[in-house]
């Protein structure tokens, strides 16, 4: 893909899809160059991974060892900590949040920041 394409992104993501398809939230969860391939056994996940890997050659694609991680029991991905017990928000994300002052007004809340933290916060919550 040449340098400088403004929807270079937009371009990527379909390829992926392409290249990934019917595997998408059964066999991998993908975003971008961010692939994760999880399984409840280890060779379900050998096997998944496998077919993976035949994908990504068959469209001619290339992966970098030195950015690839195998069997591992939890990853941060898109700013989330996945693993066997779920998904979390990253501790480093939430620090922002947590260490914001206390509103002293109505006028300082920030509705936007209460929405998009709402999920990972129990006490917000509705």
């Amino acid at each position: 893909m040449p340098f400088g394409w403004t929807c270079a992104a937009i371009v990527f993501q379909r390829l992926m899809d392409m290249v990934l398809a019917c595997l998408s939230y059964e066999t991998c969860l993908m975003y971008l160059d961010d692939v994760i391939v999880f399984g409840s056994t280890f060779e379900e996940l050998l096997h998944r991974t496998k077919v993976v890997f035949q994908r990504i050659r068959d469209a001619k694609l290339k992966l970098k060892p030195s950015k690839c991680s195998f069997f591992r029991r939890e990853v941060s991905f898109l700013g989330f900590v996945v693993s066997a017990a779920g998904i979390e928000t990253q501790p480093e994300k939430m620090k922002c949040v947590t260490e914001w002052p206390t509103p002293s007004n109505l006028h300082e809340v920030s509705w936007d920041c209460v929405a998009i933290v709402a999920d990972s916060l129990p006490d917000l919550r509705a």
